[in-house]
């Protein structure tokens, strides 16, 4: 392989990893966020939207698992295998 080629996936590698970890770290601080919060949480959004606190709950935990699952599909994978080529 060469040097730039080399160069240019090892720089896309630390790229990757960076934006997983802020994305894993955003999903940390809502999840933080949502325990800490969850009461107001479930009064403000059901009084704007009329929706129970079960519906509530369901729809913010499905959205945690998108955003898990398309920061791990984005940025974890790719890194990791563009890790697995360089070696």
């Amino acid at each position: 392989m060469l040097d730039s080629t080399r160069d240019f996936f090892d720089t896309l590698a630390k790229v990757l990893i960076r934006c997983w970890l802020l994305g894993s770290l955003l999903l940390l601080f809502s999840f933080v966020v949502l325990m800490m919060t969850g009461e107001i949480i479930d009064d403000i959004h059901g009084r704007m939207f009329g929706v129970t606190p079960h519906e509530l709950d369901l729809i913010i935990y499905c959205g945690m698992g998108l955003h898990k699952l398309c920061v791990n599909v984005f940025f974890l994978f790719p890194w990791l295998a563009i890790r697995w080529v360089l070696r």
